[in-house]
């Protein structure tokens, strides 16, 4: 990863998962708590891509883990993360620009869903049974709900700056892609073209500038 993403990355990891444990946790709302992390995640990866969604992933959910007042094994959040992460960069558009705000959406609530039973199951492998006690299904409706909510806030934000340190990839795409029909242009031969018409416009110029000269000689003999 390049240097500038991987400090924006960082930055915008660590502003999430305070935000997320200093304010979003104390509103002891009921369910699932709305997480900031995970949005985070889908923003950088639907810009970044698979490879760097999961390395983000990977890494903001290590920091989740190791990060007070965690209460699970190391290494659990940042295998979802990382999963989650590098599912979502697949979605990336080629164009790098999405054509409506339907998409996203649809994989915040897949991202909130998959990543709530992946942690469950993660947890019922190393024998952490608190989902049952809490209610599976009302963390899945809640999860979803809050993400929902929360996503238009930050998923868009996240993704211009991501962007935007990229130096504007939307320009140069823009650009690769006119230089590339400039190409085709040329390569099919309407440069060609355009040159013999030059050159051609060049030889009618000289031999009018010829035969005035000449007529201009003419005129001195006589």
């Amino acid at each position: 990863m390049r240097v500038n993403r991987i400090l924006l990355s960082s930055s915008l990891v660590v502003v999430a998962l305070v935000v997320q444990v200093s304010v979003l946790a104390r509103l002891h709302l009921p369910g699932a708590v709305p997480d900031l992390l995970l949005l985070t995640v889908l923003g950088l990866a639907m810009v970044y891509g698979h490879v760097g969604g999961a390395l983000i992933g990977f890494g903001a959910g290590l920091l989740a883990d190791l990060a007070p007042p965690a209460d699970h094994a190391a290494g659990r959040y940042a295998l979802v993360l990382c999963v989650i992460g590098y599912l979502a960069g697949l979605i990336k558009p080629e164009n790098g620009q999405l054509k409506s705000a339907t998409g996203p959406m649809v994989v915040v609530v897949a991202a909130a869903l998959g990543s709530t039973l992946l942690y469950a199951g993660v947890g019922a492998l190393v024998g952490d049974t608190a989902a049952r006690h809490v209610g599976l299904g009302g963390l899945l409706f809640t999860a979803a709900l809050y993400d929902l909510l929360l996503a238009p806030f930050v998923v868009p934000g996240i993704m211009w700056l991501a962007r935007r340190a990229e130096n504007d990839p939307l320009a140069e795409t823009s650009s690769a892609a006119k230089t590339n029909i400039a190409s085709g242009w040329l390569s099919g031969g309407t440069g060609l073209r355009i040159g013999s018409q030059r050159g051609g416009l060049k030889v009618k110029a000289a031999r009018t500038r010829t035969a005035r000269a000449g007529r201009i000689k003419g005129v001195k003999r006589l």
